[in-house]
């Protein structure tokens, strides 16, 4: 990409988002990393593309008012009003001649003189009158929808399962930044040697609080660092920790990865077994166990061996009881982690969620018989819609008398995520997006029965 500025990599990056259903966090590390920007630039550029993606439908209700609803105007243009309303209605600092003169650069060079006159007016007049009040907009719904730049269907959704303040407060944090949690391959050194060594590369970093092997990024680029390539850590939120905690798996034990793609769980299984035993990481697609094994290899772990196949035929290769401890970390809506992915509010459906759900239940069912007895199966997702967790596990439960709760579950967390259970009997735990700054997470312990 030719070297642009701040604002028109933004909205380069907005384009390919946009136009090419690029995931936007694969988007921006593959830009920023080659862009030649500054620190404050590409941290800039990261805050302008999810910002505008996750404002998206209150950005097009106030765009809409200063355009007209019926006037088209081409993509790039859209994109281009849209980061400078954001500019303006989000972020501080950043002076009103600034916003309008870049646009009008841009417009300038991408377009005609007529686009840049357009984008002149439209903004030197929201300038002027400021944002539309949103208090007006009937029926309440809509306006929360458009306050909250979440669809009304996911909103409805959520307040059913949650009720109308937590569904709130879920939308608001899916509309943040994300934070950055680095793991340290404990293999290696330690969480406070890796903190050095990463303070010494430009990396400031703060203890996490849940995990004893996170470190939150408060300042820098870790993935850039000699730290990461010589394999000391991997980012990863802090939330996905979790399992490993959960899990428990313990040196020699033989441990299924039923869903195991890119592998940073399968890496912190095997880091805490401290590379002896065994783990088997299954992925449907082929490409995403190459990825496992890139991981692996970079962090010098030995002990995983990859299958690319689909984790509902395993019955037919292992056997039964093949496994002391299962995890299924199952494919899910992603509604967890909307503030890294905020196309997934825009692009998925109920109908989606709703069709995840019997997928689930048919992995659930194909792995459950692999685990020993006494072992234990631990179910997860990045999701905190609770047909696909809370009720799955307890539907399941209701049918399968061999599994029970694992009694010891809490233990196993620091006292802070006792808030996250989900009841005092059930060993779940549902992390919400606006607690910890963390991932939207939910967890579930299983344990097979001794006969």
């Amino acid at each position: 990409m030719t070297r642009h500025s701040a604002r028109e990599t933004a909205l380069d990056l907005l384009l390919s988002i946009t136009e090419n259903h690029a995931y936007s966090q694969l988007a921006l590390n593959d830009v920023l990393s080659g862009s030649g920007l500054s620190v404050r630039d590409r941290a800039l550029v990261t805050t302008i593309v999810y910002g505008v993606l996750q404002r998206r439908l209150t950005l097009d209700y106030f765009l809409s008012a200063f355009t007209g609803s019926d006037r088209k105007l081409d993509q790039w243009v859209r994109l281009l009003l849209q980061l400078s309303f954001y500019q303006k209605l989000y972020l501080d600092r950043i002076p009103d001649h600034a916003i309008v003169n870049e646009a009008v650069s841009i417009a300038k060079r991408r377009g005609h003189r007529g686009t840049a006159g357009l984008v002149n007016a439209v903004l030197r007049q929201f300038l002027r009158q400021g944002a539309p009040d949103l208090s007006a907009v009937l029926p309440e719904s809509r306006r929360l929808s458009i306050q909250y730049s979440t669809p009304e269907w996911l909103l409805d959704m959520w307040e059913k399962q949650w009720g109308r303040e937590t569904s709130l407060k879920i939308a608001e944090a899916g509309n943040r930044i994300p934070c950055t949690f680095v793991r340290v391959n404990r293999l290696k050194i330690s969480r406070k040697a890796l903190a050095e060594k990463l303070a010494a590369e430009g990396v400031r970093t703060s203890a996490g609080g849940l995990s004893p092997d996170c470190l939150r990024v408060e300042e820098g680029q870790p993935a850039a660092t000699e730290a990461y390539k010589a394999g000391l850590m991997t980012i990863q939120d802090q939330s996905s920790m979790l399992v490993a905690d959960a899990l428990a798996p313990a040196a020699g034990m033989t441990v299924l990865d039923a869903c195991a793609g890119p592998g940073g769980k399968t890496a912190h299984l095997a880091e805490r077994m401290g590379n002896k035993g065994k783990i088997v990481a299954l992925d449907l697609h082929e490409h995403r166990t190459k990825l496992i094994d890139k991981t692996a290899a970079r962090l010098e772990i030995s002990i995983i061996e990859t299958r690319a196949m689909d984790a509902r035929n395993v019955l037919k290769i292992y056997g039964e009881a093949s496994f002391d401890r299962v995890l299924l970390d199952a494919p899910c809506s992603g509604f967890g982690v909307i503030r890294r992915k905020p196309e997934i509010k825009w692009e998925k459906t109920r109908a989606d969620a709703e069709r995840l759900v019997s997928i689930q239940r048919s992995l659930l069912e194909a792995s459950a018989p692999l685990v020993k007895a006494g072992g234990w199966l631990v179910y997860s997702t990045c999701t905190i819609n609770r047909a696909e967790n809370d009720d799955l596990l307890n539907r399941f439960l209701s049918q399968h008398h061999d599994f029970s709760w694992e009694p010891a579950f809490f233990s196993r967390f620091p006292s802070a995520i006792q808030a996250c259970r989900l009841s005092p009997q059930a060993s779940m735990l549902q992390l919400m997006p606006f607690q910890f700054g963390t991932d939207g997470f939910f967890i579930g312990c299983l344990r097979k029965k001794r006969i």
